[in-house]
Parts: structure tokens; sequence; C-alpha cells
């Protein structure tokens, strides 16, 4: 007995620990499973929300159902009941949503109590700005509350869109519109109209802002006659000067003034250094008169000493060993590269390209730059040599025109590229879902939780009216663009960052490949393709170097939508006279430029080179390049095209056309593979 009632208490001690544990690994084994995401099948996130013993999975499951529920606005409301609780930034957006969708059903009065609960249980997140939005309808204070609060915050400028309907009232949108957000649907109206006759009461301070937010979208004109006879900012000259560059040889003119002033009167300051390396690419050899005339200082910089070098041919190793990190050294280098393949001159052009360390270069630089540096060799007779240029080539990317080109030299198998329509046609997979990686939980939990559109405006409203600089920020903001989708400004954002990261291995730059190649408008591009005869990886690229993807766009000479057609040519195309309200519509636009696409084919044999140029230049045009080169040496003949335009546009568009064919096909290669 005495043993049986020892044992007792050790044995109840056994099972609480034994069932303790089990309650803590079970514990820890819910954590561990994977967080819902766009990619989970719906019937899964269905069985979250009901069944998890999780209360934030169910409503993460949710607000991801939600996201799929759009149309439907009752659905959204059965989606988001009870799940507004605690005090979870996801909380407030749940609260906001509701209340739009009880707008939506014209459920006026619950969704001001909505609003109004939202607002006072969550006074800083930027949820709240569209609560404050909402409320300034009819208590117009909460606009001044949102302008103060939540400054850069999307809704903020919707508010500043609608001000008025006092002159005081629309001064003070446009004003807040010029600070925070001047490329905001509406903001250029606003702007224009503060600067029109009504602004004798304008201080030179809101001046200089309305002519910076001129100057910013680009009309220099316009931001000059703001400014009248006075003199802007440090920032506001400099967005001036750039804009009046690109107008006509007398605004040019005005800009170069402009820049120089800036320059002389505040030659210490950023905005002088910006403005020195602006005038360092103006195209002729009044460029010099214009160096010439710059301080000291602003005359020993990277991109004068870069301009100088390239116009005299000397003194380039000093500027590219000074300056390697600087954007003017990797412009010279292949500049003056470029003119000695040109010429045949192998050696002159190894030592040139051999200069700067590819390791210290952005990865389309790396590449064209190992590329050419192992084509050099290769005419040296350095065969082996070549080749290991062109295998690290490949290890640092596989994508784009030199991907290719690498590919193409090494004989690997499934270098040519798909230009007809395959045996079997295959639809266009749209882009998979990827994290966002941005390094702030919540910008990456709302991603994850399919609202791009709650991101992007929390994101506008913590950058304020900071544009991003740093690639990474690039990368950030372009994606959320994306998400949104606002492909125009993304894939810019996204280039731009992919000619400023530097050293970037493969495996890291893979999902800014992926960024940079989504698929958009697949069915109607499959649809054009297989009528025509193409493989839909061809209108693809076509498109994103043409619009990127944006149907709305229109060209200053006077091509429209997607694939940029001139509406002439869609006449002919179409035997019939277009529109460009027509040519704006995804899907004629698209079977039009397949037309064109497959009967430029035809006219060249089945040649990429040779049709990419022709859709760019004109047939015309490139039937006066035709040159033995092409055959055997057809890098070459791109790089002698005798518009940079088109030189530029044959090697995006055919980069394009390689990386959508190859990108879910081949990874990362790895050293020795």
């Amino acid at each position: 007995m005495s043993n049986v009632s020892a044992r007792g208490p050790l044995t109840l001690a056994l099972t609480l620990f034994g069932s303790g544990a089990l309650l803590l690994l079970g514990r820890q084994a819910l954590l561990l499973r994977p967080l819902p995401t766009p990619a989970s099948p719906m019937a899964q996130l269905e069985r979250t929300r009901q069944w998890d013993p999780d209360p934030q999975r169910r409503r993460e499951a949710s607000l991801l159902l939600v996201s799929g529920a759009e149309a439907n606005p009752a659905r959204r409301q059965s989606l988001l009941a009870g799940q507004g609780w605690g005090p979870d930034p996801l909380a407030a957006l749940v609260l906001k949503r509701d209340a739009q969708s009880a707008e939506a059903v014209a459920q006026g009065s619950r969704a001001t109590a909505l609003w109004r609960q939202l607002l006072r249980r969550f006074p800083s997140a930027p949820a709240t700005a569209d609560a404050l939005y909402a409320l300034g309808r009819e208590e117009p204070r909460n606009h001044q509350t949102l302008w103060r609060r939540f400054p850069a915050h999307p809704a903020a400028l919707a508010a500043a869109v609608e001000a008025g309907p006092g002159a005081a009232e629309r001064r003070a949108g446009a004003l807040h519109l010029a600070r925070w957000g001047a490329r905001w649907p509406g903001a250029e109206q606003r702007i224009r109209q503060a600067c029109g006759p009504s602004s004798a009461s304008l201080s030179p301070d809101e001046r200089s802002q309305l002519a910076g937010a001129l100057a910013q979208l680009g009309d220099g004109p316009a931001a000059l006659s703001c400014l009248g006879r006075r003199r802007g900012t440090a920032g506001t000259e400099l967005a001036l000067g750039r804009a009046l560059l690109k107008g006509t040889e007398a605004e040019s003119a005005q800009g170069e003034q402009r820049l120089l002033a800036l320059i002389q009167g505040q030659p210490a300051s950023g905005e002088a250094a910006e403005a020195s390396r602006l005038l360092s690419q103006r195209p002729g050899p009044g460029a010099l008169a214009l160096l010439a005339g710059l301080p000291p200082a602003l005359r020993q910089s990277a991109p004068v000493q870069a301009r100088l070098a390239l116009e005299s041919g000397q003194g380039w190793r000093q500027v590219l060993t000074r300056w390697p990190a600087d954007p003017a050294s990797w412009d010279l280098a292949w500049e003056l590269a470029r003119q000695k393949l040109l010429k045949r001159e192998w050696a002159a052009a190894a030592e040139l390209l051999g200069t700067l360390n590819p390791e210290q270069l952005p990865t389309p630089l790396a590449v064209r730059q190992l590329f050419w540096l192992g084509y050099a060799e290769q005419q040296l007779g350095q065969a082996e040599q070549a080749r290991r240029r062109w295998q690290q080539q490949l290890l640092r990317s596989l994508w784009g025109y030199y991907g290719w080109r690498a590919t193409v030299r090494l004989g690997e198998e499934g270098s040519p590229l798909r230009l007809k329509a395959p045996a079997a046609p295959t639809a266009l997979q749209p882009s998979a879902w990827q994290p966002l990686q941005s390094g702030q939980l919540g910008l990456d939990r709302l991603w994850r939780l399919n609202q791009p559109l709650e991101a992007w405006e929390e994101w506008r409203h913590q950058r304020g009216n900071r544009p991003p600089v740093a690639p990474e920020r690039l990368i950030l903001e372009g994606r959320l663009r994306q998400g949104v989708g606002d492909d125009w400004m993304g894939l810019a954002q996204l280039e731009q960052a992919s000619l400023l990261w530097v050293g970037v291995p493969c495996p890291a730059a893979l999902p800014l490949e992926r960024s940079l190649h989504p698929v958009r408008h697949g069915p109607v591009f499959a649809g054009a393709a297989a009528a025509a005869g193409l493989d839909p990886t061809l209108l693809l690229a076509v498109a994103k170097q043409e619009s990127r993807f944006s149907a709305g766009v229109a060209s200053p000479a006077g091509a429209v939508g997607l694939l940029q057609l001139m509406p002439a040519t869609a006449a002919e195309l179409a035997g019939r006279s277009v529109t460009n309200a027509q040519l704006r519509q995804p899907q004629l636009n698209a079977q039009l430029s397949a037309r064109y696409l497959a009967g430029l084919l035809r006219q060249w044999q089945g040649n990429p080179f040779l049709t990419i140029a022709s859709y760019n230049a004109g047939p015309a045009a490139v039937q006066t390049w035709l040159t033995p080169t092409l055959r055997a040496e057809p890098e070459l003949w791109v790089e002698a095209i005798p518009f940079p335009e088109t030189r530029i546009y044959a090697k995006k568009v055919l980069g394009s056309l390689w990386t959508y064919q190859q990108l879910d096909k081949r990874g990362c290669k790895k050293p020795g593979s």
C-alpha cells in the first residue's frame, strides 16, 4: 500500500507534465503552420475562417476571402462580421472595409457609425485617413485634420483635389497637392488654377511650391509663368531646369541658364551637383562651354570629368579609377568600349571593359561588360577565356538580352527564341504571387493578406513627400505600385532600381526579375497571338517596352495603346478607319499589332533582330541598315544601328522575350554547373 500511495502523486505529476508538454507542442505546431496567403486555396481559407482555433488566423482568412469578393458588398459584410476586435491594426482595416461595404449597399448610418468607431479607436492608423475623408463630406473640419495628420495619404490628396467651393479652400488644396502629391489624378488642374489669373495674393514661397510641382510634371513653360520674375528654391530651380531641357531649343537654352545660375548661387549644394550632372549630359560641343563655366570643385566631379574624357578619348583611366562607383564612370566605360568594338579594336575594347570590377556594377551593366569582354577575347583568339567570361556572366544572371546572347555563344540547349505559335497553344499564366519582403511587418502582412491598396496607402503615408532613391526602396515602391495596377510607374521604378543595385547575386535578384516581367492581359495576348500565328510572349515583350502594359497611353508621335500603334497603320491593318478610343481597347490593339508583327516576321524571314527593329523604326529604315555583319555577328549589327532609340529598343524587347520564355524554366546557375 505504501508503494502505491507513493506512486500516486508521481503519476499525477507525470500526467500533468505530459499534458502540459502536449499542449505546448500543440501550440508550437499551430504556430509553425504556413501562413495564409493569396496562393492558398479558397476552400482552405473558408475552413480556416470557420474552424481554426486561432482567432487571428480566422481574421486573416476572412480578409483574404474579402479580397476575392470585391464585387459583392453583402458577401464582404458577412465575411467581416465580428472581425473588428482588439487593438491590432488589422481591426482598423476591418472597420474601414466594413464601412465601405455599408456605403456600397446604402447603409449610410451604419457606415458613419463604423467610421466614427475607427476614428475613436485608431486615431493614428493609416486606415483612419479614410474615416476622416468620409466624415469630412458632412463635417469639413475633418479634412483639415486629415491634411495635418496624414498629409501624403491618398485620402488626403483626394480631399485636396475636391477642396472648395471657396477660392481660399481651393488654393489650400492646390498647395497641399504641390507639396505632397503633384502627380495625383486631378492635381495638375488644381495647381494650374492656383497659378492662374487669380494668383496675385500668392506669397513667393507658395509660387515656388506651385512652380516646382508644374516642373515636376514636366511643364517648364507653365512653371516659369507661375514664378514670374522670381527665382524659386534650389529644388524648384533644379526641377525647372530639368523640365526646360526637354523642351524646344529656346526652352533648353533657358534651362541651361537656370541650372548655371543655381550652380553659381549655391555651388556647394546637392542641387548644384545634380545640375552639373545634367549639364554634363547635354549633347553637342556647346556642352563643353557650359562645363568650362562651372566652379572648380564641380569641374572636378565625376560627371564632368567623364564627359571631358568621352569627348577627348583621353584621361578615361583616371576617371574610372577615381570614381568606379559613379554612374558617369559606368557610362563612360561603355561608350568608349562600344566605339572600339565597332572599329574592331578588340585589344583596346578588352582593356576598357576590364578596368571596372563587374562585382561593383549593377547586374544589367555587369552582364553587358562580361559579355563583350568575352566577345573581344574570342576575337583575340582566347576562346577558352571567352567561354569562362560567358559562364561567369550566366552565374550573375541568365536573363535579358545578354543572357540570351551568352547562351547562344556557349551553344547551350534551348537558346533560340520562339517567335511563331507553338504546335499546342498554351495560355499565359498570371504572374504568381510573391512575398513583399519589405522588412516592415505591417506592410508585409497587408501584402500577404492580398490588401495591396492598403499596403500602398500605408507606404505613401510613411514616405511622405520624399520620393524613393535607394534601389531597395525603389523596388518596394515599384512592387506596391504594381499591386494597385500602376505598371506605368511601377515598372519604371523597378527598372531604375535594377540599374542602381550593385553586386547582387542571381538568387537575390530573381524576385526583382519576376516583378520586371509580369504577365498582364494574358487572355488578350494569347488570343491575338494564336490568330496571327505568333508566340504570345512576343506580344508581352513588345507591350512591356511600348506601354508598360498601360492601355491608355499615347506617344508624342501619336502612337496609341498597349502596343503603341499609329492610327494610320491600324487603319491599314483593319481595313477601316480606327479611332484612338478604339485603339485604347486592349483586345483590338493586340489583334492589329499581332498582325503587324506577323507581317514583319514574314518579311524578314523569321529574323528576330530585323523584326523588332522594324517595329520601332519601320521596315524602310531597317532595309538601309542591312549588312553582312547581321548573319555572323548580330550583336555588333545591333550596336551599329544609327538610331540610339532603336538600338536600345531592340535589346530591351529581345531581352524581355528571352526572359519571359525562360524565367519559369531555368533557375539561377550554380558554380560548376
